[in-house]
């Protein structure tokens, strides 16, 4: 079944990102992925988002939801035909929206996990917390918006992480079974990400979790706002055996 196509905005996105150690990674990115490298180090991070105005295309803003919601990501790169692609796996999603836990990995790629939100924001600072209700994982991060993009091994300047983010606008999610990855491609005419210096970021995943704490090494914060977006189906991978399985939240 085809993912519907969705539209709605990026009312406010926090992308947390990490310097990581590739061979730390082989456990998580299904065979059909490699991690997409800078300067011999891989990315991944977490993406705090609240989506408002979520429908399927087509319909009315007034019946668009309002949510909060979270991914682990992985930039990745895989081989097609037409030469290397880019993009991000997503091993899981966590969502404070009833309906986003009930229809994820049916309707929408990508099962969630339920959590609960809390956030607070302005103009000039952003502070976002979430507590898994599946199994505790947890992350927090205050960040404050900033003109230009300092202390950033990854990234030059801000130009530079938007063109990498930008062209790594196809996510993949593992299904229920395990058996496939769904693809969804993120478009929009407005792209545009902001500087965030860090005051403060936790992190289960990154600090003993997912990735062991001496591999992963917190790089920066970017910020995203009142983006309108469109996310169309990117189709389907088929996993090999032995088959991933989705733990169905994010942390």
């Amino acid at each position: 079944m085809r993912a519907p196509r969705m539209t709605g905005v990026i009312d406010r996105r926090l992308l947390v990102n990490y310097r990581v150690d590739p061979d730390a990674l082989r456990e998580i990115l299904p065979p059909v992925f490699r991690p997409h490298l800078i300067d011999g180090s891989a990315v991944a991070g977490i993406c705090l988002l609240r989506l408002t105005e979520l429908r399927p295309a087509g319909f009315p803003r007034a019946i668009g939801m309002r949510s909060e919601n979270a991914a682990l990501r992985i930039a990745v790169e895989w081989d097609e035909r037409d030469g290397v692609r880019t993009g991000v796996f997503i091993p899981r999603r966590d969502s404070g929206s009833l309906v986003n836990v009930a229809v994820g990995g049916r309707l929408f790629p990508g099962p969630h996990g339920s959590a609960d939100f809390t956030v607070r924001d302005s103009d000039d600072e952003i502070s976002a917390s979430f507590t898994s209700r599946h199994d505790g994982s947890s992350v927090r991060v205050a960040t404050r918006v900033v003109p230009e993009l300092r202390g950033s091994t990854l990234f030059a300047d801000v130009d530079a992480a938007s063109r990498f983010f930008r062209g790594g606008n196809v996510g993949w999610s593992p299904d229920r079974t395990g058996s496939r990855l769904d693809g969804l491609e993120l478009r929009t005419s407005a792209w545009s990400i902001e500087a965030g210096e860090i005051d403060e970021v936790h992190s289960t995943f990154f600090e003993g979790g997912a990735v062991p704490v001496s591999a992963a090494q917190l790089d920066s914060v970017l910020v995203m706002r009142r983006v309108p977006v469109t996310w169309v189906d990117a189709g389907r991978i088929a996993l090999p055996a032995p088959r991933v399985r989705s733990r169905g939240a994010v942390g």
